[in-house]
């Protein structure tokens, strides 16, 4: 990876509908061999996709909750379970297996606090968890998609 393919990179989280010739000339290219360099970005997997970003307030998902879980199994089994109790829950976006005291965070979208209940007992249905610990969120102060780009070799 050198300094053009980051600066596609840059180009890209900024705004994947930037047309393929505003990228070449913003790089120094012509649009052929920016086109192949976009290419071995997608085929290596460094980018994974194009997606839109949504506004959450205005799909009426202005509560962001997250939640700590603790729990006493750690076989892979429980793991798997786990994973796949939680795939089916839209409203969690994200999830993260941790080390430390808390083995689990996961990000939750709702509209407000009965609907966190909802998915709360939807989630205790499917899988055995020993503690959960719920922080609502009073502000974002900072949300960013953008990946740092200068540790990229």
């Amino acid at each position: 990876m050198d300094t053009i393919d980051r600066k596609i990179l840059a180009l890209l989280q900024e705004d994947a509908t930037t047309s393929l010739g505003r990228i070449a000339e913003t790089v120094g290219l012509s649009t052929t061999p920016c086109w192949r360099r976009i290419q071995k970005l997608e085929e290596s997997g460094v980018i994974r996709g194009r997606v839109a970003l949504l506004d959450p307030d205005k799909l009426n998902l202005g509560v962001t909750i997250f939640v700590a879980i603790r729990t006493s199994q750690h076989s892979e089994d429980w793991l798997t379970q786990f994973r796949q109790a939680t795939e089916g829950i839209p409203e969690i976006v994200e999830i993260y297996r941790l080390s430390g005291a808390i083995d689990y965070l996961m990000k939750i979208l709702v509209p407000d606090i009965k609907a966190y209940d909802d998915v709360y007992k939807r989630l205790i249905r499917r899988i055995e968890i020993s503690d959960v610990t719920s922080m609502i969120t009073m502000e974002t102060i900072q949300q960013k998609s953008a990946l740092p780009l200068g540790y990229a070799a």
